[in-house]
């Protein structure tokens, strides 16, 4: 990157977090108009790596239009990070969870379907109300259910049918997309909403528990392919996942 660039990258920035300091402070809604429509060609081009998947386009574009609003309402301005990098995994989310709603196996019970689907919007409203990531029983009392059940919808969030959403188009040889890594910090935001509830459960288990359980939501693995990656048989991991969801479920009591 060259001086002017870096010059050009850095105003942006400080023009964006004026912007939301206005918004956010001042309840300056026109701020927050400009905000949206400066980052609107980078949800575009976001969108376009979802083409050809059974959606219009233009659909496409308004999820991610809806994950970029919802950024711009969260964004901690005491955090060193552009709006650009927290603005692109947010996108990307909102994107995948729309696919995602429409894939499930056929499998997974009706009632954990509608229940996962609930659980969602209620994390991004209690997120946005609390300004923090909720906790398990918080997202229980809203949903009015318990937690074994809110752990049991997010367990089974992992039998969504394959989509293949994070081998699209344009990609480089390794797999990794180039609007994947859009500014130096990604990698601090691109985690699941379910992860950031479950941290301080996830902090007690052990470092295999612990990354089995990443592979099985973060990476949304089968049993099978988690087998295969820690040198366990199926059945020992299937005993290990429900054994960290019962340790977790006594840390949330």
């Amino acid at each position: 990157m060259t001086g002017g660039e870096r010059d050009g990258r850095s105003g942006r920035q400080r023009e964006d977090r004026e912007l939301l300091r206005r918004y956010r402070e001042d309840g300056d809604t026109d701020a927050r108009d400009r905000l949206i429509a400066s980052h609107l060609p980078l949800v575009r081009s976001l969108a376009r790596r979802y083409a050809g998947r059974g959606e219009p386009l233009e659909d496409i574009e308004q999820v991610g239009a809806i994950g970029l609003i919802k950024a711009i309402d969260r964004f901690d301005l005491s955090r060193d990070v552009s709006l650009a990098t927290y603005v692109t995994p947010n996108v990307v989310g909102e994107i995948k969870r729309h696919f995602r709603d429409k894939g499930w196996s056929i499998r997974v019970p009706r009632s954990l379907q509608e229940l996962s689907a609930r659980m969602s919007a209620t994390i991004d409203e209690l997120t946005a109300r609390l300004g923090r990531s909720p906790s398990v029983a918080e997202i229980a009392e809203a949903l009015g259910t318990s937690k074994e059940e809110v752990l049991e919808a997010m367990e089974v969030g992992s039998a969504y049918t394959a989509l293949s959403l994070d081998a699209g188009p344009g990609g480089d040889e390794d797999g990794t997309d180039p609007l994947e890594t859009i500014g130096d910090e990604d990698a601090g935001f691109d985690r699941s909403e379910d992860r950031a509830t479950l941290e301080p459960a996830l902090g007690r288990l052990p470092d295999r528990e612990r990354e089995i359980l990443r592979m099985r939501f973060e990476e949304g693995l089968p049993q099978t392919q988690i087998a295969e990656r820690v040198g366990l048989s199926q059945m020992h991991v299937s005993r290990l996942i429900r054994r960290s969801l019962a340790t977790m479920r006594e840390e949330l009591e």
